[in-house]
């Protein structure tokens, strides 16, 4: 029997390594051209069929094992983010303003390391793997890199007939692993109001139409939502993150621009959230006089993990590192993730790997201090090896 934790454990420098040299050299979304060539490089190394340029950026690498035709695909994302890193590393951006904030570096340095592993046991394979890496991630208009790489075929010649993905977690201590059936993921929306009054003398308000204050009532009435229109019981955050208006400190602002986003966990409460937004803004600007535009985008969808997927996973994962170590997550995260979109194609799967440590400061997603613990890495690969070999097994 292979012991794929020990197995993981001989290529955790090389993937370290890997993962350093993604993190020194950060690309953004679409741009990850110097991260695709060192991909697609590597798994020439090991004999994969591999092909470039999928989703302008994307790689994609084929490993046949016995049968061609039953596939399972395991996927990374590859893009940084637009941030000036405060890391004092060896390894710290070159990149002025990128940075691997949200641990993409690993997730691609990590299915790298499966690719070796399943290289190795290539003649034990039943079935076949497609490493998808995937640019773009990060970005939030629609479509984005997952999308792109769907529209362009990715899971299809071979046909995949399921997906896994991981994402470290600075919430889940090192050693251990998150796992939950079901929804994990939050969808996230994002939103545009143009609140539109009529400018004036700061001396004179009654004789004009006060964006700011329209804007205001409106940004304290949108809070009501959650806490008064939808069940306490359903997951849903209302978020206004910018707010711009006005040009001078005595001058009554005509126009003011609010901007936030929405991540709800049920299709059915995501579909009400934009209509009670509108029925908020419409009814407070009118108070006023003034008037709007709404501006609502659906992006990512949640994300759902298939229910044998998750046994499956969850299984393997007591096997390598212990069933203490394999948390069952009670609540999704309402962070968003592309991932889902491949799983609303095919059934999906989605890890979360604990990369926190107590002993030393761990920051969280976005941070321009943000790393982990390296010690991860070959969790990581085990437990997307054993699972992918699992799968084509059964």
């Amino acid at each position: 029997m292979i012991n794929m934790k020990a197995e993981a454990l001989e290529i955790k420098d090389e993937i370290i390594k890997i993962r350093r040299e993604i993190h020194a050299n950060p690309e953004l979304g679409f741009e990850e051209w110097e991260t695709a060539k060192l991909v697609a490089d590597y798994l020439r190394s090991l004999g994969l069929e591999v092909e470039e340029g999928v989703a302008k950026t994307g790689v994609v690498g084929f490993l046949e094992g016995k049968n061609r035709d039953k596939v399972v695909a395991i996927r990374a994302d590859m893009d940084a983010l637009p941030i000036k890193e405060q890391n004092h590393c060896d390894y710290k951006s070159n990149n002025e303003g990128k940075m691997h904030a949200c641990g993409h570096d690993s997730h691609t340095a990590m299915v790298l390391g499966v690719a070796k592993l399943l290289t190795k046991f290539k003649e034990e394979l039943e079935g076949s793997v497609k490493f998808i890496f995937q640019p773009n991630e990060e970005q939030t208009e629609m479509p984005g890199g997952a999308e792109t790489m769907i529209a362009e075929g990715v899971l299809e010649k071979p046909k995949v007939e399921a997906i896994f993905g991981i994402h470290v977690n600075p919430q889940l201590e090192v050693g251990t692993v998150g796992i939950k059936e079901g929804p994990i993921m939050a969808a996230t929306d994002k939103f545009k109001i143009t609140v539109k009054g009529e400018g004036g003398h700061g001396a004179a308000p009654h004789e004009t139409i006060d964006a700011i204050i329209i804007a205001a009532d409106i940004v304290q009435n949108l809070q009501s939502i959650v806490s008064r229109r939808i069940s306490p019981v359903e997951p849903a955050v209302l978020t206004i993150g910018k707010l711009c208006g006005g040009e001078s400190y005595n001058v009554i602002a005509d126009e003011v621009r609010i901007e936030g986003t929405v991540r709800t966990v049920n299709p059915e409460v995501r579909d009400k959230v934009p209509l009670l937004m509108e029925q908020t803004i419409d009814g407070v600007t009118d108070i006023f006089g003034g008037g709007y535009t709404f501006d609502y985008q659906f992006g990512h969808s949640v994300l759902e993990n298939d229910e044998q997927l998750t046994a499956l996973v969850t299984q393997v994962s007591k096997e390598l590192i212990g069933a203490d170590n394999t948390v069952i997550l009670k609540n999704p995260l309402m962070a968003g993730e592309d991932f889902a979109s491949y799983a609303k194609e095919v059934p999906g799967f989605f890890l979360h790997l604990g990369v926190s440590n107590s002993d030393r400061k761990i920051y969280p997603w976005h941070h321009p201090k943000f790393n982990l613990d390296e010690e991860a890495l070959p969790i990581g690969m085990a437990i997307l090896a054993k699972s992918a070999m699992e799968y084509l097994s059964k």
